[in-house]
């Protein structure tokens, strides 16, 4: 076999060199500045040893193996040590060797390997069919959990897919964790009952269940203090859902707004004034980018705290820099809900300068924000179109520091407000607005487009 195993490596290669591993990059890749960055961990123990392998592996042996995955662990968190936080890497891979030997220890090599790093993308690990057996299992649990809590926002349906082939062997492992989620949440954020509210979160399916069992004050600051625990719990997803039910079945006053529970959870609580407070912090807690409500159809996709903002945003001008930092936040390539808030409102409050500067963020918010049909006769008075005039002179106060420094960006970001306003007519130096406009305001829809 080796005479064989030779004569390949030298087709291969054209080399009659042997492999030879070398460390010559040892401590000296900046993998700490290094982005797209990988993790492999190499667990090199095999029942037999193949001729024709060319890895590094020894012969398995239960207590040489504990100790090398000991040492490992170590070496994990002297490394991972030097980093100056939790590093973002793509991905994990375990090879060998067999890793499936250690796998009733490859969790703790998990648990070490987060206490440093972000696995954004996939873990994967090597094995044979015949090495699956419950500590395996169990890991793959553990691995779909680690999918839902630090993946991207759509690795949901990967979890979903490894715990699907888990329950075709395993099924009360699965039914475990959907019970009881990865049990790393302390008891009373796992599962909550008071004589207000009957609460559950599950962070290995990214889930929070809450009833109501009245619509009082009380009531309400209960469940808000609730979501605000859960997410404060470091273990807890950022793409998650919320399923609420309550006996009050009314919706924020936004049309087209998907009626889900969350919608009439923060529809009730912003009835109460002293509530507000509590609504801005689960908002803040919740507010990432790239993140999303999990239970929300692909056209309503939106960023957690969707609602508690637009919520506090129809109450008035006093909560515009939250609004404005949520819009900030929104992906402008798939995030869309906020125009549906934005014309709710304008509608609400007409234009305004303050409501025209989130009109500004809003309009960079999405890519092309489209106005409402009532927006031509909203802006057609003096009042508005003088507030629009004000925003124009101090344009640069609506834009991020960094954006005010590109003259270019300042003209796309001012042509995306007037698009926001009149849609194409406000194309062509807006030369069909100012034709059409009321004697009375010409020059000001003139100086508008000026």
């Amino acid at each position: 076999m080796s005479i064989i195993t030779d004569l390949t490596r030298m087709w291969l290669t054209r080399s009659a060199k042997p492999f030879l591993f070398q460390n010559e990059y040892d401590q000296q890749l900046p993998f700490s500045q290094c982005e797209g960055l990988g993790l492999y961990v190499h667990i090199p123990f095999c029942r037999e040893l193949c001729g024709f392998c060319p890895y590094c592996k020894v012969q398995y042996d239960r207590a040489v193996c504990d100790r090398y995955l000991d040492r490992l662990i170590q070496e994990i968190h002297l490394v991972g040590g030097q980093l100056p936080g939790r590093k973002r890497v793509t991905s994990l891979y375990f090879g060998g060797g067999t890793p499936a030997l250690a796998a009733g220890r490859l969790k703790e090599v998990m648990e070490a390997i987060e206490a440093h790093f972000i696995i954004t993308e996939g873990v994967g690990v090597e094995l044979h069919p015949e090495d699956v057996d419950e500590g395996l299992l169990r890991f793959a649990c553990y691995v779909a959990v680690c999918y839902t809590v630090y993946g991207l926002s759509f690795e949901y349906l990967t979890t979903e897919h490894i715990l699907g082939l888990v329950s075709q062997l395993r099924p009360n492992m699965v039914k475990e964790l959907k019970t009881n989620g990865s049990g790393k949440l302390p008891p009373n954020i796992q599962k909550r009952k008071t004589k207000h509210l009957t609460a559950s979160a599950n962070d290995a399916f990214a889930t929070i269940r809450i009833t109501a069992r009245e619509s009082t004050e009380e009531c309400y600051a209960e469940i808000l203090d609730y979501l605000c625990a859960v997410l404060e719990q470091e273990e807890f997803p950022h793409s998650y859902s919320i399923e609420f039910r309550g006996p009050e079945k009314i919706y924020l006053p936004i049309p087209g707004l998907p009626k889900k529970g969350v919608n009439q959870l923060f529809a009730c609580a912003v009835q109460h004034p002293n509530l507000h407070p509590a609504i801005e912090r689960y908002a803040r807690l919740a507010m990432r980018e790239y993140e999303w409500y999990n239970n929300l159809s692909d056209e309503s996709c939106a960023m957690p705290g969707s609602f508690a903002v637009f919520a506090l945003g129809l109450e008035g001008e006093q909560w515009t820099p939250l609004v404005t930092e949520y819009l900030d936040l929104c992906d402008d390539e798939h995030s869309s809900l906020q125009e549906k808030f934005l014309h709710a409102l304008i509608r609400k409050f007409g234009f305004q300068a303050w409501t025209l500067g989130v009109l500004v963020r809003g309009a960079l918010s999405m890519q092309w924000l489209k106005p409402a049909k009532e927006f031509r006769s909203l802006i057609a008075n003096a009042e508005s179109l003088d507030a629009l005039l004000t925003v124009k002179r101090r344009f640069s106060a609506y834009l991020l520091p960094e954006e005010n420094e590109d003259p270019k960006f300042r003209a796309i970001a001012w042509q995306s407000l007037l698009w926001a306003i009149w849609g194409s007519s406000s194309e062509n130096g807006g030369s069909k607005v100012i034709k059409s406009a009321p004697k009375e305001l010409k020059e000001k829809y003139q100086q508008v487009f000026s």
